[in-house]
């Protein structure tokens, strides 16, 4: 097989992964292959493997595979802070080795030269957001300040209502959710993160969002420099014209591109591993930045899209229960009075479904005060503000 074929084929294996990874839980690909290989990937293949490791080592195999799995899943524990800080190193290191000797180059100027120092430069702040975001309180709610927390977040009395915690004996302002991980109420929870070995709350979810955001960039710039730099090496060393006047290949990207290809594997395939490697972070670091960001512009959190969503589903449950109710009760008359000349089957087309009339499933979100404000309440969260602070002081 060609090795245009064969690039083709891996490529659209890696997306079609990389794609049931990240949405094969969204609604569009319900019932479809998609699905099932996103099912695999998140609890198939786990799931198969400790079937695997029962037949071959028995039960006491499994009930060690699993106490590692509640330690690194359901305790604090810093096994993934170490596996970030491990990516981070070799990758750039692989990066410097590779690559940090062709520049400058054709494509990329003097200006680039520095790039040794300012990349450092570039993966340190990375890190100091992922410690920042790691250390940083999320804003845990206390005896203390259990009353500021309620007043800067009211109850909206649809998923949020006054309740105490089970476990910690205090009242639980609206927005906030005990993790059963860190074992604290966090205020404006949004998901326990174990990348940072922390939940993202109200007072570091800012820091989140740069994290995300900062090595996004890292990403998509590390792409770009690589590419100029395989780019400047096929100019350098004059490929094209090699292939083309020396081995009188057809100069046409649909003839040159498979030899290129091939002679870039061969001879810089450290650099295509890193593009591919980037590449497929970049997908994961956009749609996760991507999603947190849109939750930032309607003020919600991933715990509140969870919440509303069931809420939804129990509203529409009811709609239809009474849609059903008023149709029986109307076909039950209908039976008894005098029969109507039927409706015309345009009127029937058009005619509101009974669903409709029961009335529609609103979501209202108190809590959603216009973009600006909600992006606003993400960089400076109300426990940071001077007000918090005197509501704390009127309070004791």
């Amino acid at each position: 097989m060609d090795v245009q074929w064969l690039l083709i084929i891996h490529g659209l294996l890696t997306l079609l992964v990389v794609v049931s990874f990240l949405c094969g839980q969204w609604p569009i690909f319900e019932g479809t292959p998609i699905q099932r290989i996103h099912y695999f990937l998140t609890f198939g293949a786990y799931d198969y493997f400790l079937r695997f490791v029962g037949f071959v080592f028995g039960e006491k195999a499994i009930n060690a595979i699993l106490s590692v799995e509640y330690f690194c899943c359901d305790r604090p524990n810093p096994v993934l802070q170490i596996i970030y800080l491990a990516i981070i190193g070799i990758t750039y290191y692989f990066i410097a080795k590779s690559s940090f000797s062709y520049i400058p180059g054709y494509y990329l100027s003097g200006f680039h030269r520095s790039s040794r120092y300012t990349s450092l430069l570039g993966v340190g702040i990375g890190v100091f957001f992922f410690l920042l975001t790691s250390f940083a309180d999320p804003g845990t709610v206390k005896a203390e300040n259990v009353s500021q927390y309620q007043s800067a977040y009211p109850y909206d009395n649809i998923i949020y209502t006054e309740k105490e915690c089970s476990t910690c004996k205090i009242p639980k302002p609206a927005r906030s959710k005990h993790c059963s991980i860190c074992n604290r109420c966090v205020a404006r929870f949004d998901h326990h993160c174990g990348w940072m070995n922390n939940c993202i709350g109200e007072r570091n979810t800012r820091y989140f969002m740069a994290f995300l955001l900062w090595h996004l960039f890292l990403c998509l710039y590390g792409i770009v420099a690589l590419g100029f730099v395989l780019a400047g090496r096929l100019k350098e060393l004059r490929v094209v014209y090699i292939l083309t006047v020396y081995y009188g290949i057809e100069n046409s990207f649909r003839k040159l591109a498979p030899h290129v290809v091939q002679w870039l594997l061969g001879s810089y395939n450290t650099q295509i591993l890193l593009m591919v490697f980037l590449a497929v972070v970049s997908l994961l670091l956009a749609s996760f930045f991507g999603y947190h960001a849109n939750l930032c512009r309607t003020n919600t959190t991933t715990n509140e899209t969870v919440k509303w969503q069931d809420h939804m589903n129990w509203l529409r449950k009811v709609n239809e229960a009474r849609a059903s109710a008023a149709a029986l009760k109307a076909s039950i008359n209908g039976m008894s009075s005098k029969r109507k000349p039927p409706d015309s089957k345009w009127k029937t087309f058009f005619r509101r479904s009974p669903l409709e009339d029961s009335g529609a499933v609103v979501k209202n979100n108190i809590y959603d005060k216009g973009i600006l404000h909600n992006v606003w309440e993400v960089i400076s969260p109300p426990s940071t503000r001077r007000s918090f602070l005197r509501t704390k002081s009127k309070s004791s």
